[in-house]
């Protein structure tokens, strides 16, 4: 057999071993805490976990949806008002994803050509890249660093880059890096992006994972963004739909239209349940919300409190589920140091090599135990610190 050439760029994916080596330590008997994948553990509310029971339950849902329906767009590009204060138009300016994942891994095909070049943060979520390698592009990585506090220097890159460049996805809050970055990035990433004729996507699936005190905002909410690009959200960790697989593009009408178009010939739209579940979360009251956002917090102060004590420095996030965090000195390499905290102490984190070569000397912990666990994290870590 004869496979295509595409698929050389990849190996096997990071979680694929992970789960390997949390079946091989389990399978001696030990008790594994996984705080490996970002899998949120937290449910949709009550209410709208009924609606997909009963929507599930007529049989008129099990026809092909085709596309999205008029309701669940206009719910989305109305939460974008109420929340942004962001103008969507339901017929021209949003589609949805299966996902966001989905989107990322499809959008690049509807803006790149074989050769064309793709920026991508590194340290990053590896669909970001893999999505763009699967469209045949060059990639070329912009440096998230802990002494620019994880914010993109756009400056920084080499004018013949920019020129050439088609296409850049941006993230903030970020994950693995947690950073959230400043309204004047979003200036100038916009001026850059216009200067450059670069078409951007803002990933912007942790705008509500925002700690602190702090009020996230749409990278669509900044003048002249729907000019240069498009942003995708999710109802993932917001309500808690990671499952079902809900996100949304919105922006740029161009870049929508052609989404919409490549979709048309490759899937029949989401569930009809589904579709009717998600228009009943996004009408859920700002509650919801606060509630999982209060639960991560209380989980990473469990987890970060604990971790201090034990003598594992460590920062707490501003946002997102995730901990970013430097590998204990005298540990070696991002792998080696899980590896060996799995092996001591039954705690499984990823590597942050596994984002992109600048995540080297850090793990990535996600918050999806309960606050009682992340406890008994920070004590079991101890047996490892020594």
């Amino acid at each position: 057999m004869k496979f295509a050439k595409r698929m050389s760029n990849f190996g096997e994916g990071v979680f694929a071993r992970l789960a390997a080596m949390k079946r091989e330590k389990i399978s001696s008997g030990a008790e594994v805490i996984d705080l490996s994948i970002g899998a949120p553990n937290i449910p949709p509310p009550a209410h709208v976990m009924q609606v997909l029971a009963q929507e599930a339950l007529k049989p008129s849902n099990y026809v092909y949806a085709i596309t999205d329906t008029r309701e669940l767009l206009q719910e989305a590009s109305d939460w974008y008002q109420r929340r942004y204060g962001v103008e969507i138009d339901p017929s021209a300016e949003i589609c949805s994803l299966w996902g966001s994942q989905e989107g990322l891994s499809h959008i690049a095909l509807t803006l790149i050509d074989d050769g064309d070049l793709t920026l991508v943060p590194d340290p990053c979520y590896p669909i970001f890249a893999d999505g763009a390698k699967l469209a045949g592009s060059e990639i070329f990585y912009m440096p998230q660093l802990r002494e620019h506090e994880y914010i993109i220097q756009l400056e920084k890159i080499p004018a013949d880059v920019a020129a050439r460049a088609k296409f850049m996805i941006v993230s903030y809050p970020n994950n693995p890096t947690t950073a959230v970055a400043p309204a004047d990035f979003y200036e100038r990433l916009i001026h850059f992006a216009k200067r450059n004729e670069i078409v951007v996507l803002h990933d912007n699936a942790y705008s509500e994972l925002i700690f602190d005190g702090t009020r996230g905002f749409s990278f669509l909410s900044f003048k002249g963004a729907k000019e240069v690009g498009v942003e995708f959200n999710s109802l993932s960790k917001t309500y808690g739909f990671a499952g079902a697989r809900v996100g949304f593009c919105l922006g740029n009408r161009e870049v929508v239209s052609r989404l919409k178009l490549l979709k048309s010939n490759i899937d029949y739209g989401l569930f009809l349940p589904i579709q009717k579940a998600a228009i009943a979360a996004l009408r859920s009251p700002q509650e919801v919300i606060d509630k999982t956002r209060e639960a991560y917090i209380e989980r990473r102060d469990a987890l970060i409190d604990g971790l201090n004590a034990a003598g594992w420095q460590i920062d707490k996030p501003r946002a997102t589920m995730f901990v970013w965090a430097p590998v204990p000195k005298s540990f070696g390499t991002s792998e080696e140091f899980v590896k060996t905290l799995l092996e001591k102490s039954n705690v499984l984190v990823t590597p942050g090599n596994a984002f992109g070569s600048s995540g080297e000397g850090f793990v990535r912990m996600a918050l999806v135990q309960t606050a009682d666990t992340m406890k008994k994290v920070s004590a079991l870590v101890r047996r490892t610190l020594g």
